[in-house]
């Protein structure tokens, strides 16, 4: 009999992407996604980063207790950062739990499932150490016409506030052709859009000694036919070069977005965090990419009240705001990760204070971004139009979409130029008659339309399928062409 599944993820791109990949390998297994009903398989993707973890996936595990109950048969999976921090003390406090595995072997997930219900007793599976890069497994892709793909997995940064590197572990970079081998295969599914994805893509290389691999990375995804858009994220100020702007200014299909999270103005605290940059160097980095790149949307995270920051510190990040006119931020109030230095730091932060100083930074934010888009009013922008991406387009009769810069826009579908109908992967260009803090607004008749194999795609309710790859060593251009890969999608 056919088991069906569903897949809950919490936290970040890095667990959007895997999810993709848990989806990719129960299908190959002959699982199929839940449409309605009880699922035979709920797996949950966890994060360690946001705040009040724990307590979300407890509370869902919670209440999937009576669900189980009611259904012999179902299993509950939790895999992800929160499982590779937790390990057995899951099954402990929630012995209703099948299975439970960790960052380093998210490939174990369908033989684990089997196991646990030959031998009817949860399953605890947490490597150390990745063995196997998880961009060789296949993946169920989300999206029909924009994808992720990992270049590297891990970080070797050990900033204080972060708990990433000891659950992700040392960075591990990808080789070239293999990157540009599922980046053509996401364009051979009708993809229009790949965001290359690691948690700090500047130093990208170091793994095989290629000071500007990233670089040399974006200008090859410039001769991928049929790819029209490349973004990535995230960078690190420390790291981050000249050859990249370069490559971002010079590569047609490089959208000139840049998110470079910034964490504080202030170099004391910046000191404190063990990010190896200043404000004075941040700030030149931005200019240098908006003299490149003149239009240039540029975002960033900030951290508010990390353990000892005085009144002085947050001017001195407000300071930098002002200078940088970010596009957008994500700003988040510092609360303790247990497992980090900054979680044992004296000098925390008043709860009142850190708000008091949130709703300052924010409302500057705000002020900042919706100059910024205003000044956007009456200029044309090409939209991969997205879903889901509104939350009022049913109520307003719009639609949203991407500009190439990033920025979100909700556009009327309407005009002589519309071709029979727009859906989510097609490509419109029209004019913005509104900026908001956090939006445009374009609400005139569009300018042009464009149906894709994406918009096909959408509508017929195909998502691409990509099997794993790997090529062996690295190399940049054009990848040669490969064989087809083993029917479990890994090559062998």
């Amino acid at each position: 009999m056919t088991r069906s599944y569903q897949i809950r993820t919490f936290g970040c791109q890095m667990n959007v992407h895997d999810s993709e990949r848990l989806a990719g390998q129960l299908e190959d297994a002959g699982y199929v996604p839940a449409d309605g009903g009880t699922p035979d398989v709920v797996v949950f993707n966890t994060c360690a980063v946001r705040e009040n973890a724990d307590n979300k996936l407890y509370g869902n595990l919670g209440n999937l207790r009576q669900v189980k109950g009611a259904n012999p048969g179902m299993q509950i999976a939790v895999g992800g950062c929160l499982a590779q921090k937790d390990r057995g003390e899951i099954v402990k406090r929630a012995p209703w739990v099948d299975v439970v595995f960790g960052t380093h072997n998210i490939g174990s997930l369908p033989v684990l499932l089997e196991r646990a219900r030959h031998n009817a007793e949860a399953e605890v599976e947490i490597l150390e150490s990745l063995e196997t890069f998880p961009s060789t497994l296949p993946a169920r892709r989300d999206s029909a016409y924009s994808g992720w793909v990992s270049i590297s997995v891990g970080c070797n940064n050990t900033c204080t506030f972060c708990i990433v590197p000891s659950l992700r572990g040392k960075e591990r970079d990808r080789r070239p052709g293999e990157i540009l081998s599922e980046v053509e295969a996401l364009v051979a599914e009708g993809v229009l859009e790949v965001t290359l994805l690691g948690q700090n893509v500047n130093s990208y290389g170091v793994e095989f000694g290629e000071r500007q691999a990233f670089s040399q990375l974006l200008r090859s995804c410039g001769s991928v036919d049929g790819l029209e858009r490349v973004r990535f994220t995230s960078p690190h100020p420390a790291a981050f070069t000249d050859d990249v702007i370069d490559a971002m200014a010079e590569t047609p299909n490089v959208c000139h977005q840049l998110h470079m999270p910034l964490q504080s103005g202030s170099d004391r605290v910046l000191k404190q965090m063990r990010r190896s940059y200043r404000a004075a160097r941040f700030l030149s980095i931005l200019d240098k990419v908006r003299a490149a790149m003149p239009e240039a949307a540029i975002s960033t995270d900030i951290i508010v009240g990390f353990p000892g920051e005085t009144e002085e510190d947050f001017q001195q990040t407000l300071d930098v705001v002002r200078q940088a006119r970010f596009s957008s931020a994500f700003t988040f109030q510092y609360s303790k990760r247990p497992g980090t230095p900054a979680a044992e730091m004296a000098g925390q932060l008043p709860k009142e204070v850190v708000q008091e100083r949130y709703d300052r930074l924010v409302q500057l934010q705000d002020e900042i971004a919706l100059a910024e888009n205003r000044a956007l009013v009456g200029r044309k922008v090409e939209l991969l139009v997205a879903s889901g991406e509104g939350r009022k387009d049913t109520e307003t009769d719009r639609m949203s979409g991407r500009a190439r810069d990033g920025r979100l826009v909700h556009f009327t579908p309407t005009g002589p130029a519309v071709d029979r109908s727009v859906r989510p992967g097609d490509i419109v260009e029209t004019m913005v008659t509104y900026g908001a803090p956090h939006h445009l607004v374009a609400d005139g008749d569009l300018l042009t339309h464009r149906r894709t194999r994406a918009g096909d795609n959408t509508e017929a309710g195909t998502r691409p399928k990509t099997n794993g790859v790997t090529l062996g060593l690295p190399s940049f251009g054009r990848p040669a062409t490969q064989p087809a890969p083993a029917e479990n999608g890994c090559s062998r």
